[in-house]
């Protein structure tokens, strides 16, 4: 998505074409007498050359009765119309309309990724915005196929656990398309004035999750959401509070379940886990 979310949700991998590599992201477990929870943070996008899967992160999920996603995704048919209601909605304020200087750095920036400059005119600043953010993901090699949802989602169907999602996919993008014409004016800024350093801010990121280095990733985020205090609040603070509920709640039932979220959610002084702890959860680092 955009550049600040690809911190909290997308911290993809490093370079391109090297030896496996084997990695030891952080996961957390909450316990009680008869339930488990396991927290995971997640890399939406990776490349085939770092091995994640095993060691305590396997022996935990393999444990699971249920994975927890941030969402199930949709059939594609589905996301795409989802976009056309909510990023293209009649009468919302479009790219097309920007102030002359702006549309200029955006016809330039979709030039080099060799669109036409005018291919993003009838979509909202927002979704604008996580389009070209994804725009060098391909060039540096990243696939959703080999990112951490994928793998485990398949990982659950072949074992036959259950699976399902904190949020719907029309949510998720709802948070996008109910920010004000300010934050997701600064949203779009902010994407491409950061379009340049995107492979080196993302190869610090991954670095510091595939060491487990969550302080690293909070201080990361952290940067990158301060110019945007409502886009901090829509998009981290208050799904992480309302994650932290659902777990609380899900801790009276019995069972074990392995939550699977994006990573930057699991990091810092207002994470999900500090959260938990705030709520009287005793909260233990495995890996």
């Amino acid at each position: 998505m955009f550049r600040a979310l690809l911190l909290t949700a997308l911290l993809l991998l490093g370079s391109c074409g090297a030896a496996p590599r084997e990695a030891r992201p952080a996961l957390w477990g909450v316990r009680d007498g008869d339930t488990t929870v396991y927290l995971f943070g997640t890399v939406h996008l990776l490349r085939p050359d770092l091995r994640w899967f095993g060691g305590p992160v396997r022996t935990a999920f393999d444990r699971a009765d249920t994975l927890v996603l941030e969402l199930v995704m949709p059939p594609d048919a589905e996301t795409q119309s989802l976009l056309d209601k909510l990023g293209r909605t009649p009468g919302d304020p479009t790219v097309a309309a920007l102030p002359a200087p702006e549309h200029a750095k955006l016809e330039s920036a979709l030039r080099q990724a060799g669109l036409a400059p005018q291919s993003l005119d009838r979509d909202e600043p927002w979704l604008a915005a996580l389009t070209l953010s994804l725009l060098p993901l391909q060039k540096l090699g990243y696939d959703d196929a080999r990112g951490v949802e994928q793998v485990l989602q398949a990982a659950a169907k072949k074992a036959g656990k259950h699976v399902q999602g904190l949020e719907t996919a029309e949510q998720q993008f709802g948070y996008f398309d109910h920010l004000s014409a300010a934050a997701q004016s600064r949203l779009l800024g902010d994407t491409l004035a950061g379009l340049p350093e995107t492979g080196a801010n993302l190869d610090a990121a991954v670095t510091a999750w595939s060491k487990g280095d969550a302080d690293t990733l909070a201080r990361q985020l952290n940067a990158d959401l301060a110019g945007n205090p409502e886009l901090r609040e829509t998009l981290l603070l208050r799904r992480n509070r309302a994650w932290a509920d659902w777990i609380r709640a899900r801790m009276q039932a019995p069972g074990t379940v392995f939550v699977a979220v994006g990573a930057g959610h699991l990091a810092g002084d207002a994470s999900v886990l500090a959260l938990l702890s705030a709520k009287g959860l005793k909260v233990e680092r495995i890996q």
